[in-house]
């Protein structure tokens, strides 16, 4: 992994404590906006933890593979990866 392990995995460790910390509101009968708010608040954590691991990922093995020539699997892999995030 090309990303700064450091900042990935604080953000997935916050991400984590956000889910627990959901997973006792829906046990607590909290209101439901509340618990969709927190699920949001995880959601975008994970989203930037993800965009980190892409960028670095972007710098580090796509740009080795253009430079060596060999970037059609790279470009495909970007391809599907957009896919899922904009899904």
């Amino acid at each position: 992994m090309q990303a700064d392990k450091a900042v990935i995995t604080r953000l997935i460790k916050t991400a984590r404590g956000q889910l627990d910390g959901i997973l006792k509101m829906v046990e607590d009968d909290r209101y439901c906006i509340d618990i969709s708010n927190q699920i949001l608040a995880a959601d975008a954590i994970l989203r930037k933890a993800n965009r980190e691991i892409v960028r670095a990922h972007m710098k580090g093995c796509v740009k080795s593979a253009f430079e060596d020539g060999d970037s059609d699997k790279k470009i495909d892999e970007l391809v599907d990866m957009i896919d899922k995030m904009t899904k």
